[in-house]
């Protein structure tokens, strides 16, 4: 087994739902829930074929978007995986409803963080192992950084 890390190419205001699915529908179905979700929601998605033809199926209403997610589906070459860019919203107000989508079978990560996917590379194919999502911490929280944090929630329109 060979361990690959296939860095996510993405534009740094992007944010990206990795996740692995087990039907071709994959592709409708994700699109169907993404458009649902918002009118004002930009996005693009790609899956990766396990069987059968064993092509990148793509799907979206912002081409370059879909362009973004299919030239990374290709690189990350994971059987039966999926990536989406979202751009006008975050994954937290779609994750559940891609959750749902009833091929998904997990989800690696939802981020706006620089992202590396761990591809795991075997005689018969290529498997995601995990991904390394951002950085790694610099120290703990103090009382000013918890009403900041509570500040942004605020002002991004989370909290009251």
């Amino acid at each position: 087994m060979e361990l690959l890390t296939v860095p996510v190419d993405k534009p740094a205001d992007l944010n990206v739902i990795l996740g692995q699915s087990h039907f071709i529908k994959t592709v409708d179905d994700l699109h169907e829930v993404l458009v649902g979700t918002s009118p004002h929601l930009r996005f693009g998605l790609a899956f990766c074929e396990a069987s059968g033809a064993r092509l990148v199926r793509h799907s979206g209403n912002d081409p370059e978007l879909v362009e973004l997610a299919t030239s990374n589906a290709l690189a990350i070459g994971a059987g039966h995986s999926f990536i989406v860019f979202l751009r006008d919203g975050f994954p937290v107000n779609v994750l559940n409803q891609v959750k749902n989508v009833p091929e998904v079978c997990r989800i690696f990560c939802a981020t706006a963080n620089p992202l590396d996917v761990l591809v795991a590379v075997t005689d018969r194919g290529r498997g995601i192992v995990g991904v390394i999502d951002g950085e790694p911490p610099l120290g703990i929280e103090t009382n000013a950084d918890i009403a900041d944090r509570r500040q942004l929630l605020r002002t991004i329109g989370y909290k009251l």
